[in-house]
């Protein structure tokens, strides 16, 4: 049996919570760093603090994922708990971010606030999945990507319009501007309202009638766990072994403290695999850790080469949150202060960047991206979008008007709308359902394992080769955002 097919208004109420989640992520990228700043942090400190988002996605999504798949609570459904609890989550953390005095009490707010968006995120990429037809899915992602975009307009506005509105746009060191604090307020209660709709206005298809369509779902995973206990641990050990000598190299080569992390997530990786290897040869098959390193290493061909350009494509995302500020307060706005005028306007005109970026994201999802999928299919419409975001990073380099940054902003608005909707639908159609919340979840991990690298890395580059000169950062992004494109020609377009 065929899914029966969506009408273009539940469409709209599948993905409408992700215009409310993306409202508080579009705040907290637009403004992270602005706290950070204003609450005592370098520009070098910047990658360590920005640390917790990645970090917290690598743990959260996969679980997620792996439970979200075996759920099932009657009316609130498979996927629908997690938005909410995630939502309410997110929201309280919203309220009581702006309340920070404290460098470190900012820092473990964004690692609380990250992971509650995580749990309400990852599950909205199998729900689309989940409700639409195969026929559908590219539909599905980009109506999904211009309510993530609307939802990033709106947070990246709020704090300029409360500006407007002649609410206090500068705070004396140590205190967050009262624009910045109402928008954070706003956006936790538009999450919770926009995550709300999606539970109330959708049903989920039970599990028999899932079975009816695809087929009776099993979550045993057997064929994966055989292979897992198959496997010797060689690669397992590799993999410590590899962490152990990234920390060792941090001392004698003077590398930031936050590379530490990195060797500590390699040697982390390669000791769970040895658990769960450990424990499926034992027998012991029925675990989370066991199900989810088995699914990781029987990812399907297709997921594998596009999580090359996944990992290139979301290493140059991560500069451009931690650094756009930085880089147009200082080259368009001539000011490193954070305290001045000059660096609350552009903060905020960073804010309207961030908000155009979005709007061309939510217009090219709707009307460039299934137009040019049609006539040229999914794979190379994302290639070509991806070299578009290439060439927005590289004109950084060049201009100096505010106003003209509008430019760099539509390459990099085409380039975020195909993120959000081509990889997802390319992979939907691709991937067991039974999987869906797992694979969708793992698939993830190629977004945060880069956005580590750059937290962990990006400090010790910055300081070594240009400590003063941010606009650099912009010139690695648009490097790894082509070879993003590059990558796209070893994946198959779907049929």
């Amino acid at each position: 049996m065929d899914k029966p097919r969506q009408s273009f208004g539940s469409l709209i109420n599948i993905s409408f919570g992700f215009l409310g989640i993306q409202m508080g992520f579009a705040l907290q990228n637009g403004n992270m760093s602005r706290i950070f700043q204003a609450l005592g942090a370098s520009l070098d400190d910047l990658p360590a603090l920005w640390v917790a988002a990645p970090l917290t996605g690598l743990l959260v999504q996969p679980l997620i994922g792996h439970f979200s798949d075996r759920t099932w609570l009657g009316r609130l459904g498979r996927r629908r708990p997690y938005f909410l609890a995630g939502a309410l989550l997110a929201a309280l953390s919203l309220f009581i971010m702006p309340l920070a005095h404290v460098l470190l009490f900012a820092a473990i707010m964004l690692w609380v606030l990250d992971a509650s968006i995580n749990i309400s995120m990852e599950p909205f990429r199998a729900f689309v999945g989940d409700m639409l037809n195969k026929d559908q899915h590219t539909a599905g992602y980009a109506v999904q990507t211009a309510l993530i975009g609307v939802g990033a307009v709106a947070g990246s506005l709020l704090p300029d319009l409360f500006n407007h509105l002649n609410v206090s746009n500068t705070a004396p060191a140590g205190t967050i501007p009262d624009t910045v604090r109402y928008s954070f307020w706003v956006g936790g209660a538009a999450m919770l309202l926009a995550v709300s709709w999606t539970v109330f206005t959708t049903k989920e298809y039970s599990p028999a009638e899932m079975a009816a369509f695809d087929g009776e779902i099993d979550h045993s995973n057997t064929s994966t766990l055989r292979a897992l206990a198959a496997r010797g641990s060689g690669s397992s050990l590799i993999w410590i072994a590899a962490g152990a000598i990234v920390a060792a190299l941090v001392a004698p080569l003077k590398l930031e403290k936050e590379v530490y992390l990195l060797g500590a997530l390699l040697a982390g990786y390669g000791i769970a695999s040895l658990i769960a290897i450990t424990l499926a040869k034992s027998g012991r098959e029925d675990n989370v850790l066991s199900h989810i390193v088995g699914d990781f290493s029987g990812m399907p061909q297709v997921m594998k080469r596009l999580a090359l350009a996944q990992f290139f494509s979301w290493s140059a995302l991560f500069i451009m949150w931690i650094y756009t500020t930085p880089v147009v307060t200082q080259y368009a706005y001539a000011t490193t202060d954070v305290a001045s005028v000059a660096y609350g306007e552009g903060a905020n005109w960073v804010g309207r960047l961030f908000a155009i970026q979005n709007a061309v994201a939510a217009i090219g999802a709707l009307l460039v991206l299934p137009w040019l999928a049609k006539r040229i299919g999914k794979v190379k419409t994302h290639m070509a979008c991806l070299l578009a975001g290439s060439a927005g990073f590289a004109s950084f380099l060049f201009i100096r008007d505010p106003n003209m940054l509008i430019l760099s902003e539509i390459g990099l608005g085409l380039a975020w709308a195909s993120i959000l909707a081509m990889p997802y639908a390319i992979l939907a159609s691709a991937l067991p359902q039974q999987k869906l919340g797992i694979y969708m979840g793992l698939f993830n991990v190629f977004i945060v394992v880069p956005q580590l690298l750059v937290a962990t890395a990006m400090g010790t580059i910055l300081k070594a080769f240009f400590p003063t000169e941010p606009i650099w950062t912009m010139a690695f992004a648009a490097v790894v955002m082509g070879l993003a494109a590059v990558a796209m020609l070893r994946v198959q377009e779907p049929s």
